[in-house]
């Protein structure tokens, strides 16, 4: 539940808010309050600390989780306003899905429920097991393994279909490798990359 504050000033409310949550890392909504009369404007300040967020995300999570019949464990930090939240479950294959996709769309969920329920837009970061980590790790070696055929045998390289995170990733990778260059081709959701010999 919010914290729900009332004063004279905006600075004041969200100030009060702050020491009865005790805590400066707040997301606030404001609203404008005409007082009674002979009274002036009063501002009310509904907030949530930081803490409270997790806490939702995570039963939120795990709601979705154990209603798939998995049980689940999470990990969490909050590192300059990105909620990092890593899965361990009996199952994690399910929760990760085809490339990615189950946990994109945890993530998707996830966002839109604390976004309704609040109205703020933290930085939600999910991950099973260190997934994309593994992911980066597993892209990077393939950029660097494809663009050295390339550069080998002068022929083109077509990558499978990817996201533009994971695109992103290759193109960073191979920026600087001498005799190759990469390019995006397709339209999305089949949009893949192109490394090409220079």
């Amino acid at each position: 539940m919010p914290t729900v504050v009332e004063a004279k000033t905006l600075i004041e409310a969200v100030e009060e808010a702050k020491n009865l949550l005790h805590t400066d890392k707040i997301y606030y909504t404001t609203e404008e309050k005409k007082g009674g009369l002979f009274k002036g404007k009063l501002y009310q300040v509904s907030a949530i600390s930081y803490p409270e967020i997790l806490e939702e995300i995570k039963n939120y999570l795990k709601e979705i989780i154990e209603g798939l019949g998995l049980e689940v464990k999470f990990e969490t930090s909050i590192n300059e306003e990105i909620f990092n939240i890593t899965m361990y479950s009996d199952n994690n294959p399910i929760l990760i899905g085809k490339n990615g996709q189950t946990l994109k769309a945890l993530e998707t969920l996830v966002k839109a429920k604390i976004n309704m329920d609040w109205h703020v837009h933290p930085k939600i970061v999910l991950d099973v097991e260190n997934y994309k980590e593994k992911r980066i790790a597993n892209l990077e070696r393939l950029a660097i393994k494809m663009a050295k055929e390339v550069r080998q045998t002068k022929n083109d390289v077509i990558l499978e279909d990817m996201n533009s995170y994971e695109r992103r990733i290759i193109h960073n990778k191979l920026a600087n490798f001498k005799g190759v260059s990469t390019v995006s081709e397709g339209e999305e959701p089949h949009r893949h990359i192109v490394i090409k010999a220079e």
